[in-house]
Order: C-alpha cells, then sequence, then structure tokens
C-alpha cells in the first residue's frame, strides 16, 4: 500500500511537470507543443509522456489540436484556475471589508465584473441601524454604478466602444439574487448630476478621472437616496480584478463623498498589496 502510494504520488509530480512545460512562454506562444518536444523538456520517453497526455486530455486539463497534433493548457484548467483566484480573492478581501465599514460606518461591498456587469462576492453590513442593504449575488449595470468604473477603469477605448454598444443601457439591477428588501428605491433612471453617463465620450471622460482620483463616486445613481464610493483592485499583474465599494445614505454623507472615496481607495491599495500588486 505504502509502495502504491509513493507510485501515485510520482505520479501526480509528472503529470504536474507537463503542465507546467506547457505553461511556458515557449508552448504559449506556439500555441501549444508536441508530444516530442514535451518529452525532451521533461527528459522522459515519448510513449510514457504521450500516455501521460492522454489522460491528462481525457480530464479536460490539456486539449489538443486536431491538426497540428500540439497540446496547450486546457479549458478546465483554466476554469479552476478562475475558481480558486476568485475564491482567493474573496479569502483574502473580508478581512479588509470588515475593516473598511468599521472605519466609515458604512455597509461596504467587493465587486466583480461578471458577464459585462458587476456582480457582488461579499458585503459587510454597517454598524448603524439606518444602512444600506447588502448586494451579495446581484448583478447591476457596470455604467449605473461606481464600482462598474472602477472595474472597466484599465480597459482601453477600443474595448470600451465594444463593451458599451452590448451594455451601455443595461437595466440597473440585471439578476437580483439574494439581495433583501431595501429602504431605498431603485431608479429607472440615474438623477441627473455632472459628470452623469450618458454616453460611450461620457464614459470614457469619467474613466479617466477615475485612474487620475484613484476612485469613483456615485450620487443617486441607482438607488434613490444613496451615495457610493469605489476603488479598483489589482492584482500581481497589475491588472483590475475587482472594485471596493461603500455605500450610504446620502443624508449622513453629506458633502463627505471625496473623502469617502479616498478612504476607499486606501483600503483597496491594501488588498491589492495582499495580492501580490506592486506600485
Amino acid at each position: 500500500m505504502q509502495g502504491s502510494s509513493r507510485r501515485n504520488s510520482a505520479g501526480l509530480a509528472r503529470d504536474i511537470e507537463v503542465l507546467e512545460v506547457l505553461g511556458r512562454p515557449e508552448a504559449v506562444q506556439a500555441g501549444g507543443l508536441g508530444v516530442v518536444r514535451i518529452a525532451a523538456l521533461v527528459g522522459r520517453d515519448k510513449t510514457v509522456v504521450s500516455r501521460t497526455l492522454a489522460t491528462l486530455a481525457e480530464s479536460g486539463l490539456v486539449d489538443r489540436d486536431p491538426d497540428s497534433q500540439a497540446y496547450r493548457l486546457g479549458s478546465r484548467l483554466f476554469a479552476l484556475a478562475a475558481r480558486t483566484a476568485e475564491g482567493a480573492l474573496a479569502w483574502n478581501a473580508r478581512g479588509h471589508l470588515k475593516r473598511l465599514a468599521h472605519v466609515t460606518r458604512e455597509t461596504a461591498h467587493l465587486c466583480v465584473l461578471r458577464g459585462g456587469n458587476v456582480l457582488t462576492l461579499l458585503s459587510e453590513l454597517s454598524p448603524n441601524r439606518f444602512h444600506t442593504t447588502g448586494w451579495e449575488g446581484v448583478t447591476t449595470a457596470a455604467w449605473r454604478t461606481p464600482s462598474g468604473r472602477a472595474l472597466l477603469s484599465d480597459w482601453d477605448e477600443g474595448s470600451l466602444e465594444v463593451w458599451y454598444a452590448e451594455h451601455g443601457h443595461d437595466e440597473g439591477v440585471l439578476e437580483a439574487g439574494e439581495r433583501a428588501d431595501s429602504t431605498f428605491a431603485v431608479l429607472a433612471q440615474p438623477s441627473p448630476r455632472p459628470n452623469s453617463i450618458t454616453d460611450l465620450d461620457s464614459l470614457v471622460s469619467e474613466l479617466r478621472r477615475v485612474r487620475e482620483r484613484g476612485y469613483a463616486t456615485s450620487d443617486e445613481e441607482l438607488e434613490r437616496g444613496v451615495v457610493a464610493a469605489s476603488a479598483p483592485v489589482y492584482d500581481f499583474t497589475s491588472r483590475v480584478v475587482a472594485a471596493l465599494n461603500v455605500s450610504a445614505p446620502k443624508e449622513r454623507i453629506g458633502a463627505q463623498l471625496d473623502k469617502l472615496g479616498r478612504i476607499v481607495a486606501g483600503a483597496a491599495r491594501d488588498l491589492s498589496a495582499a495580492l501580490g500588486h506592486q506600485v
């Protein structure tokens, strides 16, 4: 039994070595590698490597090009990695959310871009009796929220143009998830304010301001009587992977929305550093 365990462990190590080879720049730039080249890189017999690749292909961890017969990392592996990255993001963010809600005494959210719009992964409710609700599992229109603008802030104009053509007129709340009834009504259209998003040009201008300030704000754009501030969260590749958001009753924040934005931006920088981002 102990010998069998050692053999299984050694086999797993060899499988991982093959996957690591397929993740190297040579394989990525070439669109995959053949059995002979992979065998040479791992230093094993090509017949053994061929069997290993066949097993990995059956599980979806590698894909084989039907024309070139080259192997590349599989779609299932990327799906698993994406779920792992999101899980790590949520795990790292929970403490930052709690601190942000404690410092601001308002409700804090962790948001990601999903299907072109904003999905709230986590919410930490304000300690105040009168507060905005949690939005966990709720999908909202990115153009209507500061979180959406924070999440889009590292996009180039060409990509934004394509995105806006599809999502620039989405309704405020696309999927309600498990959101509880709120004291604050969702607006059919945002209240008219300076710098409101009305078209692609105004979105591009607003994203420029987000990059300059490090945060986005919202004044009754989604819910009546609610203001909010969001800031982008970066991973180790300097890509925006999430947004931290704080929403609050407008009557409590008053003229301090930019101050709230700076606090949220500071928390987002701390979370980004925890994810390996270096300025």
